[in-house]
This record gives structure tokens, C-alpha cells and sequence, in this order.
């Protein structure tokens, strides 16, 4: 019997810019499929990453809590296996959850909920990614390889991850279809795309022309004019001694365009395989990212930072039988668990209450009152202090104790040029964001906790790694089992039990 709830199907990209998306406007990319999904859904146009970095980002997006609050402080952080998770809530509901692809989980548990993982993860488990902020450029940061390394490639190996996490998720889509029974499911599919390296494939490249590609609209800000947090994450990638020239700057842009193609040539052939699988009328279908990628602006690349380019992530819900929306008010990827919960008719399981709220109402045209403000931290290497962020309607407001507050206006000041704190026509908004901060935050505990945990990771990282090791990492079942026949069974039942809308009719 056929499930009246919905199936879900989450498709995260790592380190994708809105902004180079056809949905959000550029008229550069080509991403029809992602463009066809926000056609058929809700496109909420200022959606922000909790974290502007992958582990933190996806832990904290996960448990719908702060990355304050559950410890993950930066990409080498555990995330606890006593935190309840997405998973767990729809799990204990009655979904089959299961996950191809990257989630950077840190810690012994690897799966999180998950009853199903396809892969291994593309990144360690252990506490090798470990922030220190006594450190000014740690050796796992980017370096200028990223811009001598950019262009065309025949292959690298986060395109051969990425294969195999589509090809076993759509596999696992037609397993799905093939069982006896039709309790619905979670499906998680997680890509590295379009990420760095800064590569594609010639086919890639060549859906661009060279000279199309749209170049930073901030130009590179002279250090001396620039905020103290910008110019230590200068130094924490080598961006403070290689600044890449023009030209490298548009082979970056035009390979990492050509990455954001390949990934939703990805996303159309999951599409495909949902609806030839039977799921198409039945399935929310989510898209997102941890994060986004400075791609040059400001002189900046990659994330960490409260920049738009960096913390804005695109985020597309398609609910079947809904109507397409644009949604503008500002939401963030906490709100995802108590959406997705409410949508599976399991809130009732939560333990505890999200940091987020629930999106249903804006999904389906209605703002309901909603509290138009987001919360964004940064708490890893080149911080050097907790670092927090509020977006409340059109303004934006940091601050972190040992660099001056900033304060945008990003309706007159779209591109964040100009710092307007010290303006006496916004002292009151000012007062007010920082009255919000002193009592969601409290900066100088977490300044501790900080130091403690990393402290402690740093030195059991040194321990670990000598003597007798124990990995952390994700080994994956072999995925042929499936397929293939034993003696335990007889050909003819394998064979013939086991297909998938045959239609030998003439």
C-alpha cells in the first residue's frame, strides 16, 4: 500500500553560489535542471548557510541547532551522536533514510540516523581539519594551486566521487521501488560540486564562451582599506601573498560555471530516475548548499565569511500539488528540520526545540508572521573570536569582540561597500542588533569553550596519529550485492522477481 505521506529527496551541492544559478537571476549560467525544479516550487531568495563552512554548516543544518550549541566549531569538530538529527526524527516515524554522498561528519558515528549509507564521505572523519586561531595559515588552507591549477582537466577525483554518488543513489531510487513495502522515504544525496579545484571537463568548458564570463563586481579591496577579519582570511588562504591576475580570475569563474553544469546534469538525471522510478508525483524534492564561494569578490574566494557570496546559499523546495513561489523573506538551513518534520507528520517526535521555524506557510504563499531574521556564526580558524551575524529585513550586523562591528544596508547597499555603524541614522538599529547578540549569544563563554575544544582536539589529533591507528572513516557496503545472485536463491525468481515496470505488451 502506497504511503499517503511524502517521500523526501535532498540533492546539497558544497560551496555553491546562488548567484551563478539561471533561477536567482544569472543570465551566464546554465543550470535548466535546477532552474526547471525552482519553476515547479518555492525559491526562497535570501536563504543563508547557519555556518559558512561544510561541516559546521551540515551538522548544524542536520540537528536544526546553532553550531554553537551542539559544539561544531569548525570542519574538524564531532558532531555528537546524543544529538538528535532530521534523520532520526523521520526514522523514528517510520522513513527509511539513507545517504549517498559527502556529509563530513567527524566523530566514531557515521551515519547520524541514516539507516543506509552508499558511499564513504570525500573528507576525513578524524580531527585532522582541527581550527586553531593561533595559527595564521594552517596547512590544510587553500593555496595558490587553486588559480595555477584552474581551467580544463580530463578528470579529477571529485568528478569520480560524484559519479558514483549519483550512480548509487539512483540505483537505490529503482531498490526502492522494488520492495514489498511503500513506507516513505528520505533520501539524501550529497555532492562535492562545484567546490574547488576549479576544474571541468573540455564538454564543461565548452558550454561557455571564454569572453561571456562575468567577472567580480567588487573589485579586490587594498588591504589597508579592508576590515580586520577579511584581510586574517587573506592570510589564512595565501591570498595575502597571491592575489590571482584577471585572466586567472576568469578561468576560475569559467571552470567553476563549467562545475555548476556537470553538477545539474547530476540533478536532471536524479530527476529522471525519480519519476522512472514511480516517485515523481509523490516526493519533496529539496535543493541547497552548505555554503557559497566568494569567487573573487572583494578579492576573496572560497567561504568563511558573512560576505553574500559566502554565507547565501540557494534553497528550492518543491512540494507536489503546491504552487510556485518566490519567497523573500530571509530564512536559513536551520529552518530545514522543523520544515521537513512538519511535512512528514513527525514534530510531535522532537525532543527538543529547533533553532529554526518551520517554512510550510511561506512554501504555500503565506508569511504568517514571520520573524524576518537569521543567525549566522563563524567560529573556525582566522576567526580568532566568536563571530556572529544577524540579517534582520534588509540589514546585516556582525560582530566579533576583537574587530569593529559592521552594519549593511542591503537594500541601498546591495554589493556591502559601505559600513554604516557609525551612522547616526542607524544608531537605533544598530543598539538594536547589538542588544540581540548580547542576549542569544554569550560571546565570552563560547570564547572559552572554543579554546578548550580546540585545545583538546589538537592534542588528541598528535596522540592518534601515532602508533596504532583507528579510522573514523565511512567504508561502504559493497554495492553489488544487491545485484547479484547467490545460491541461496533460484535463478528464475532473481531474475525475473525483481524487475522494475516491465511492458512486453506489443
Amino acid at each position: 500500500m502506497e504511503s499517503t505521506r511524502p517521500n523526501i529527496l535532498v540533492i546539497q551541492a558544497d560551496q555553491l553560489n546562488a548567484n551563478c544559478l539561471g533561477v536567482y537571476g544569472n543570465e551566464v549560467a546554465q543550470s535548466p535542471h535546477i532552474d526547471a525544479i525552482g519553476r515547479s516550487g518555492a525559491v526562497f531568495e535570501t536563504a543563508y548557510s547557519n555556518f559558512p563552512l561544510c561541516a559546521p554548516s551540515r551538522f548544524s543544518m542536520l540537528s536544526g541547532r546553532l553550531a554553537s550549541n551542539i559544539g561544531a566549531y569548525d570542519n574538524g569538530a564531532e558532531f555528537p551522536s546524543s544529538i538528535p538529527t532530521l534523520m532520526h526524527y523521520l526514522r523514528h516515524g517510520g522513513y527509511h533514510t539513507c545517504l549517498s554522498g559527502k556529509m563530513h561528519y567527524v566523530g566514531a558515528d557515521q551515519l547520524h540516523g541514516f539507516e543506509h549509507r552508499l558511499t564513504t564521505d570525500i573528507y576525513p572523519g578524524d580531527f585532522n581539519w582541527t581550527g586553531d586561531w593561533t595559527e595564521i595559515t594552517p596547512k590544510f588552507a587553500n593555496d595558490s594551486r587553486s588559480f595555477t591549477g584552474a581551467g580544463v582537466c580530463v578528470r579529477n577525483v571529485q568528478m569520480d566521487y560524484d559519479e558514483e554518488v549519483c550512480h548509487r543513489a539512483q540505483r537505490h531510487l529503482f531498490d526502492l521501488a522494488r520492495r514489498d513495502t511503500q513506507d516513505p522515504f528520505l533520501l539524501f544525496v550529497s555532492f562535492t560540486h562545484p567546490h574547488d579545484p576549479y576544474q571541468c571537463t573540455q564538454e564543461y568548458w565548452d558550454r561557455y564562451r571564454h569572453e561571456d564570463i562575468d567577472m567580480p563586481v567588487v573589485a579586490n579591496i587594498d588591504p589597508a582599506d579592508d576590515d580586520p577579519y577579511s584581510r586574517r582570511l587573506r592570510a589564512l588562504s595565501g591570498l595575502d601573498k597571491f592575489q590571482p591576475s584577471d585572466e586567472q580570475t576568469r578561468i576560475a569563474r569559467h571552470a567553476y560555471y563549467g562545475s555548476v553544469s556537470y553538477l545539474d546534469d547530476m540533478v536532471g538525471s536524479l530527476m529522471a530516475t525519480l519519476h522512472a522510478s514511480g516517485y515523481g508525483d509523490n516526493t519533496i524534492v529539496v535543493v541547497t548548499s552548505d555554503h557559497g564561494d566568494n569567487l573573487g569578490e572583494r578579492g576573496l574566494w572560497y567561504k568563511k565569511n558573512f560576505f553574500e557570496d559566502s554565507a547565501r546559499v540557494p534553497l528550492v523546495i518543491s512540494v507536489p500539488g503546491v504552487s510556485p513561489v518566490r519567497v523573500k523573506q530571509n530564512v536559513s538551513l536551520v529552518d530545514l528540520l522543523p520544515t521537513l518534520t512538519e511535512f512528514a507528520q513527525v514534530r510531535d517526535a522532537l525532543v527538543e526545540d529547533s533553532d529554526g521555524s518551520p517554512l510550510n506557510d511561506l512554501i504555500a504563499g503565506s508569511d504568517n508572521g514571520w520573524d524576518n531574521r537569521v543567525l549566522v556564526e563563524n567560529l573556525a580558524e582566522g576567526a580568532g573570536a566568536p563571530a556572529v551575524m544577524i540579517r534582520q529585513d534588509d540589514l546585516k550586523y556582525i560582530h566579533c569582540d576583537i574587530d569593529p562591528p559592521q552594519l549593511f544596508d542591503l537594500d541601498a547597499d546591495p554589493h556591502e561597500l559601505k559600513n554604516v555603524v557609525a551612522d547616526p541614522a542607524y544608531a537605533e538599529q544598530a543598539q538594536s542588533l547589538q542588544t540581540q547578540i548580547e542576549q542569544t549569544w554569550d560571546l565570552k563563554q563560547l570564547d572559552l569553550d572554543i579554546k578548550v575544544s580546540q585545545k583538546r582536539r589538537l592534542f588528541l589529533r598528535e596522540v592518534l596519529s601515532t602508533g596504532r591507528r583507528e579510522s573514523w572513516d565511512y567504508v561502504a557496503p559493497d554495492q553489488c550485492e544487491g545485484q547479484v545472485l547467490r545460491s541461496t536463491s533460484v535463478y528464475n525468481n532473481w531474475a525475473y522477481d525483481n524487475v522494475l515496470g516491465l511492458n512486453n505488451k506489443p
